[in-house]
């Protein structure tokens, strides 16, 4: 299979899924760690892809979503983007809303 086809079959198997430095239990840099900590915070379950460990998505994940730096978040499928976007959207209440949209019902 080939890189994108990996990439993409982990965003289709995962609600949400964050590509990232190290993992959600041990972040490997400052940015990383800033979107495990909005994730943790929002409280849905994810996923995290620790791209130090397979260089091939590190810089595979990059072509795939046409965004040049780590970490990615990916929700039902779309790239939402990265640590600043989803601090923003976390934020603004926009992170919670798209992450559990049943709690807008």
């Amino acid at each position: 299979m080939s890189v994108s086809g990996r990439i993409a079959k982990i965003i289709a198997d995962n609600d949400v899924v964050v590509f990232m430095k190290g993992d959600a239990k041990a972040p490997q840099c400052g940015f990383s760690a800033s979107v495990v900590k909005v994730l943790d915070a929002v409280g849905t379950p994810y996923a995290s892809v620790n791209v130090l460990a397979d260089p091939f998505i590190r810089e595979g994940i990059k072509e795939f979503s046409d965004w040049p730096t780590l970490p990615q978040l990916y929700v039902k499928g779309e790239f939402v983007g990265g640590s600043d976007i989803i601090r923003e959207m976390y934020e603004s209440g926009e992170l919670f809303d798209l992450i559990t949209p049943e709690s807008a019902e």
